[in-house]
């Protein structure tokens, strides 16, 4: 079992810098990581799954459970400096450490250190209460970047998903348990191709596409799997879709669809792109995303967005489509 630390909530926001908050951004990677790790098959728990205060017993009653062999706690460093610290527990050793920073290495995130801290009051013990308390479990705290500093932030803000990713890759690495990485927003490569044909179909710019792939050269080749930033104006077609189902999905008739893609036949290809004529009233749920990170894209409660929706759950699915008007 893994868990996973959301640090801060409620009351205790920690860093702030303008609309950033340290405890939503520890929050949002806290369950971009938890649904990975599912996917994956891991069994996985969460300290906090929602704004809530916790002192660092209950986060310990959580984290100590007997079946319970990682714990990773997602914190924001502030200071004159960059870059991804990661501490492990002196009770560890730096195995699964190192993993998480060789996972961000390859994916081009800074790593300013791997490291161990001690308390200065006794330097027996970690500088940490969580690390110093937490029993058997290999215990990690990560923190992602500098909240002051302006690269960090960018990075954090823009890039969240890249940094989740690098962990869930080192702890499957961990675990001996097979990674894949498969979402609606990939693209496969097909002839005749380019990153500038690429790009404009997905509405992003060349440099976009090539930062967000790791890619030095513009040289590509068919059947390579880039990621692409999903539009609110495009829909991925999925196993099992039809013109019918994804026309009603987004309040268009199949005629408008089949003109708005200069489509001839009603035949679809499971990862064709379609552009749709999407409504200020509705929403796409992409990679990432929870009830309360959208909930305050949109200045509403979360409440108020399950009951516009008749949700009965806070589960989603990429490529949901949910109304956030009336």
């Amino acid at each position: 079992m893994v868990v996973i630390d959301a640090y801060r909530g409620g009351e205790d926001i920690g860093y702030v810098n303008g609309d950033f908050i340290e405890k939503d951004f520890n929050l949002i990677i806290s369950e971009y990581i938890n649904n990975r790790l599912r996917e994956l098959g891991i069994n996985v728990v969460m300290t906090r799954d929602n704004d809530i205060s916790l002192n660092i017993n209950d986060r310990l009653n959580i984290i100590n459970n007997k079946n319970n062999t990682i714990a990773i706690s997602n914190r924001l460093n502030y200071g004159n400096d960059s870059g991804v610290e990661i501490v492990y527990s002196l009770k560890n050793n730096n195995r699964l450490s190192n993993l998480i920073a060789d996972s961000f290495i390859d994916k081009n995130i800074k790593v300013n250190k791997v490291n161990q801290r001690r308390d200065e009051n006794d330097t027996s013990l970690d500088y940490d209460d969580l690390l110093k308390n937490s029993n058997l479990v290999d215990t990690i705290v990560i923190y992602y970047g500098y909240i002051n500093n302006s690269n960090d932030l960018n990075n954090l803000r823009n890039n969240y998903e890249l940094y989740g990713e690098a962990v869930v890759k080192a702890i499957t690495n961990y675990m001996g348990i097979p990674y894949y990485y498969d979402n609606n927003y990939t693209y496969i490569v097909e002839k005749g191709d380019s990153l500038w044909s690429i790009s404009r179909k997905f509405n992003m710019t060349v440099d976009e596409l090539k930062k967000l792939n790791n890619l030095s050269s513009n040289l590509l080749r068919i059947g390579q799997v880039l990621r692409i930033k999903n539009s609110n104006d495009t829909y991925i077609v999925e196993k099992g879709d039809s013109l019918w189902s994804i026309s009603r999905k987004f309040n268009m008739t199949v005629d408008e669809l089949k003109k708005l893609n200069n489509l001839s036949s009603n035949l679809l290809r499971i990862g064709q792109v379609l552009r749709i004529k999407n409504s200020n009233d509705t929403y796409i749920v992409e990679k990432g995303d929870s009830l309360w990170s959208i909930s305050r894209k949109f200045n509403m409660t979360v409440d108020e967005l399950k009951r516009l929706n008749n949700l009965s759950s806070n589960l989603l699915n990429i490529g949901q489509v949910l109304k956030i008007r009336n």
